[in-house]
């Protein structure tokens, strides 16, 4: 048989090639993937600003120069307008491999960043970022958040203490509902960080992307990353029930066989910490519900009623003196009672026994809304705006005058 002659340049090449797809599917994947901003690319100079003036998010869109959000406030900067061309440049180094097939496939992307360096050795509030980027009239654009470096506690939240009795149970579900940008993220972070100081668990979180990085205290914690450690939130969290935790964060509950997993874990002996975009709790009950096709609905309430411990629905209001914002919060507790009412779809009654529930720690948005109208961080007007009935909310304002 004769012999294959060697090409060096061909096998030069195909180096290269492994090189960068990755000999493995884990290097492919950490190759694949961007963990943080390149040095000198424009995009760190902006990042670094946002850290440097403690603002929340970064917008980028064509046609408007950057914008910050500070204290839940938009503000411009006052460079030029950005073309499609400048925010290509200012992504081009974060918009690879799994990245890129995402975008092009769903329209959009979801990952985290660091930034290389510090700008300031005395300025470490944000030095990692959720990043979405995303496609709008036939352009790019990207919605970026900061990430502070500690975990958040309770009080440092200004969040009712009773929040961390929350935690206390060995099993069940804790739901934290708000519109987008609500603070649910930080507050389940404080809810994992109070398990972590406290009690020796095993916690699971999956997220997509990772935003707070745990360390591991009296608890063990690991932290699974949608796209790079596991494909979808279903597929992990089938995945966690096997690597015996006791705790599993889900960063968002998304489609049907996630919502029914994290439902069997809260029934067999875990406690399931979760997101939901919803505005009060009996919106977040009809969202988990009508996840199911109709046959299965009734069973399903069934199963909410008996796994359900608490939701917390919280809003983030801008202060009045401009100095950040200050979040309100429903507390729901599921006693009997309300776990009647969710298997005999009497929802509408929940208001009720959040009201009659004061004694046992439950609170209604309009009680948390007038309290900070009364400590004058936020106006009427702006807390009318969230109030779920103003009408109540107007009740109580005037009986505290």
């Amino acid at each position: 048989m004769a012999k294959l002659l060697r090409d060096p340049q061909l096998e030069a090449l195909v180096r290269e090639l492994n090189d960068v797809d990755g000999a493995t599917d884990e290097a492919r994947a950490v190759s694949a993937w961007p963990s943080s901003v390149p040095e000198g690319n424009a995009l760190e100079t902006l990042l670094i600003e946002v850290a440097q003036r403690g603002a929340s998010d970064l917008l980028i869109v064509a046609g408007a120069p950057p914008v910050f959000r500070i204290g839940g406030r938009l503000s411009r900067t006052a460079d030029a307008p950005l073309a499609n061309d400048d925010i290509h440049n200012l992504l081009a180094g974060v918009i690879t491999g799994r990245v890129r097939e995402k975008l092009e496939s769903d329209g959009s992307a979801d990952f985290s960043l660091r930034l290389g360096r510090p700008a300031t050795e005395d300025d470490r509030r944000a030095w990692r970022f959720r990043v979405n980027v995303h496609r709008q009239r036939g352009t790019l654009a990207a919605s970026i958040r900061a990430l502070p470096t500690e975990i958040p506690t309770i009080s440092q939240l200004r969040l009712p203490a009773s929040l961390a009795e929350l935690v206390k149970p060995q099993r069940g579900m804790v739901l934290v509902c708000g519109p987008t940008g609500s603070g649910k993220s930080t507050t389940l972070a404080a809810l994992v960080g109070e398990v972590n100081r406290t009690e020796a668990r095993h916690i699971i979180t999956i997220e997509d992307p990772i935003e707070y990085e745990h360390r591991n205290a009296k608890s063990i914690i690991e932290q699974v990353e949608i796209g790079r450690d596991a494909p979808s939130f279903a597929a992990s969290l089938r995945a966690s029930l096997r690597q015996d935790p006791d705790v599993i964060l889900v960063g968002e509950m998304r489609d049907l066989e996630t919502v029914a997993t994290a439902l069997t874990a809260a029934e067999t002996g875990h406690l399931i910490l979760s997101t939901l975009h919803t505005s009060d709790a009996a919106q977040a009950i009809h969202r988990i519900v009508d996840v199911f096709p109709p046959v299965q609905q009734t069973q399903i309430r069934q199963q909410l009623a008996l796994s359900l411990n608490a939701i917390v629905v919280q809003h983030l209001i801008p202060r009045s003196d401009n100095q950040g914002r200050a979040v309100a919060v429903e507390v729901l507790l599921a006693n009997n009672a309300v776990r009647n009412h969710i298997r005999n779809e009497k929802l509408q009654n929940l208001a009720t026994e959040i009201t009659l529930g004061k004694r046992q720690g439950m609170i209604s948005l309009e009680d948390s809304l007038a309290g900070l109208v009364r400590e004058g961080l936020v106006t009427a007007e702006d807390a009318r705006v969230r109030a779920s009935r103003p009408d109540e909310l107007d009740s109580l304002l005037r009986g505290s005058r």
